[in-house]
């Protein structure tokens, strides 16, 4: 990793997406419900929901589980980084997006579109299946993270007992869903540039984190679904 500190990942950063989540707190072993579900973002450490009383002041990450695996919402991740491109699931009404990628049994041969990163299958225009997958990318690119990142001074949590508190292992994968209202900033750019004719390069651009090749597939997959329409119902043959 480069020394330049536009280059490096910052502490929190790091420690988010090494962190283990949901292990029980050790402060607070005897305590329920002490699973280690939270994130202070200014001590870089993973805390139980009794250790709030010493992070009142501080920026608080809400962590989720979905299919087993630790995730944020979407609005959360956009209030610190770049978010466009990352693949979004919906679970408890919410967005979420994973912080790392899921181990994979075998490749994907199905899928119109990989991760670039990890080459699990996605649904276009995606490019990465998690956080840390569009992470190593940039890296892997000499890209700035400081481009990327946001200036984020204020981080709450959920209000206590909301449904938004807790996300639940047994969530169930959103199918097929509109790709042109997709809650993730992708959705913003690719819809203006087509509108405007225009694709211009930028840190939410595809190009750049992939070859001119694929990002010239795009505007034409969305201009197909954009365009999509029922054909006229035809009568089957008689025999």
């Amino acid at each position: 990793m480069e020394s330049s500190s536009s280059q490096r990942l910052p502490a929190w950063l790091e420690s988010l997406l090494s962190e283990t989540f949901f292990n029980a707190c050790m402060v607070h072993e005897d305590a329920k419900k002490n699973e280690k579900n939270i994130f202070c973002l200014d001590c870089c450490e993973a805390i139980c929901h009794h250790c709030l009383d010493l992070h009142n002041s501080h920026r608080l990450l809400q962590i989720r589980r979905y299919v087993y695996h630790d995730v944020i919402r979407v609005g959360d991740a956009e209030k610190l980084m770049d978010c466009s491109y990352v693949q979004a699931y919906t679970t408890n009404s919410a967005k979420v997006v994973f912080l790392n990628p899921r181990p994979q049994t075998r490749a994907c041969r199905n899928s119109s579109s990989n991760c670039i990163s990890c080459e699990r299958g996605l649904q276009d225009p995606y490019l990465f299946c998690s956080i840390s997958c569009k992470i190593n990318q940039i890296m892997r690119n000499n890209g700035m993270m400081s481009e990327y990142l946001h200036k984020c001074e204020v981080l709450t949590l959920p209000e206590p007992g909301s449904d938004d508190w807790f996300m639940t292992p047994d969530s169930v994968f959103e199918p097929s869903v509109d790709r042109l209202t997709i809650a993730c900033t992708a959705t913003t750019e690719i819809v203006r540039r087509k509108r405007t004719s225009k694709f211009e390069i930028s840190p939410a651009s595809p190009e750049a984190y992939i070859p001119a090749a694929r990002v010239a597939n795009i505007p034409s997959v969305l201009e197909t679904i954009g365009n999509r329409r029922k054909g006229m119902p035809r009568r089957s043959p008689f025999n």
